[in-house]
């Protein structure tokens, strides 16, 4: 006879198998119950580097396991040190390096930008010289994102000009005498130069900050080399007249309106000058028409079409500051004009005139002057 624990049953065959329908029943439920518990959010990151591998293993010995490129989300599945594993749409899995990538806040960022500046009227246009990335805030040091190829076409929306980083090397450095020996230390930084940056839209509707020396100006070729060196910020098409004898395919030329400014950045106005090309027809070239210096222009410039008379004529109207007070703000970058007014121009045939008024143009009187003066010459000779 077997003998047994006090108080204790034996667990026979028969009794496991009775008992372990119900045991099997419990932690299906308690499985079940788990599932509809608090999850933990999904986490996600984005690729900002224009391509990039996940691998298979942190170790110097790995293998590549997927390719992944800008712009794409991953699914991170755990944190590592200075990587993250994660997990493409297609399921593939690996590490990345977690520079690589930016954290749902940036992603956020750039998806406010892009909301907020969606309809936004663009200033004029540009194309981009090189790969740049879009940035959260204008400035070297903010977060990227987007890659924009060389050769985009971009909408151009604000400017705003920040101080440039200044490397150590510039620093000044002060001689320090200590107990006999000399030291060298930092001394106080320059005041830094500023450099622009452009709020820009792409053709994806994508939204960020580009700095402004990679990017060129859309300027038709015909009128740059007209632009005496000074910068053409921006080039409008007044209208277009018909010359069957020019260059231009369909005979179609157009005329411009033009806005030039120094080769600076930092500025508190965004152009100095407006120039008017007009089309000669009789000598098939451009010739000014119109110019106005030492100016202080903001954006934006309004193109229209207004009757005067029985003529549809071009109407260009733009800012310009009434009193000194234009300044850059310190945090954001952007340009505050300060009182400003609003000046506006029509067209009468090649002669432009300022609405309300019956001045002629500069260029117009400096001609009539030279008429005189050359009349009173052949004056003189009789």
């Amino acid at each position: 006879m077997r003998a047994f624990l006090p108080g204790k049953m034996p667990f026979s065959a028969s009794r496991v198998r009775r008992l372990l329908p119900g045991t099997l029943l419990a932690l299906l439920l308690l499985q079940g119950c788990g599932r509809f518990g608090p999850h933990k959010p999904r986490e996600y990151v984005w690729v900002w580097a224009k391509e990039t591998y996940l691998h298979d293993r942190v170790a110097p010995v790995n293998n590549r396991v997927a390719t992944v490129v800008n712009g794409e989300r991953l699914q991170v599945i755990e944190h590592g040190d200075r990587f993250l594993k994660v997990s493409t749409a297609k399921g593939q899995v690996g590490w990345i390096e977690e520079h690589g990538v930016i954290d749902q806040r940036v992603h956020d960022e750039f998806a406010q930008l892009q909301q907020e500046h969606e309809h936004d009227p663009a200033v004029t246009t540009a194309t981009l010289r090189e790969d740049y990335w879009m940035r959260d805030a204008p400035g070297r040091t903010s977060d990227r994102f987007y890659l924009l190829p060389e050769n985009a076409h971009l909408q151009l929306l604000v400017r705003a000009s920040v101080p440039k980083p200044i490397p150590p090397q510039a620093l000044p450095l002060v001689v320090e005498r200590t107990g006999g020996t000399a030291k060298n230390t930092p001394g106080t930084p320059p005041a830094p130069d500023l450099e622009d940056y452009w709020l820009v839209r792409d053709s994806a509707g994508h939204v960020g900050w580009v700095r402004g020396r990679t990017l060129d100006d859309d300027v038709p070729d015909a009128i740059d080399g007209l632009s005496e060196s000074q910068k053409v910020v921006a080039a409008y098409v007044l209208r277009t007249v018909n010359d069957p004898d020019s260059n231009v395919p369909g005979g179609q030329v157009p005329e411009y309106l033009t806005l030039l400014a120094p080769w600076q950045d930092g500025l508190p106005y965004d152009f100095n000058q407006i120039r008017v090309f007009t089309w000669n027809v009789r000598k098939h070239r451009y010739e000014t028409a119109y110019r106005e210096r030492d100016i202080e222009g903001y954006f934006p410039v309004t193109i229209s079409q207004q009757a005067f008379g029985n003529q549809q004529e071009p109407v260009f109207t733009f800012r310009v500051a009434s009193t000194a007070g234009a300044s850059i703000d310190a945090k954001t970058g952007l340009l505050n004009p300060g009182p400003t007014e609003t000046e506006s121009y029509h067209m009468e045939g090649v002669i432009v005139r300022r609405i309300g008024e019956q001045a002629l143009p500069q260029v117009l009187a400096s001609a009539k002057e030279g008429r005189r003066g050359r009349k009173t010459n052949r004056r003189r000779r009789r």
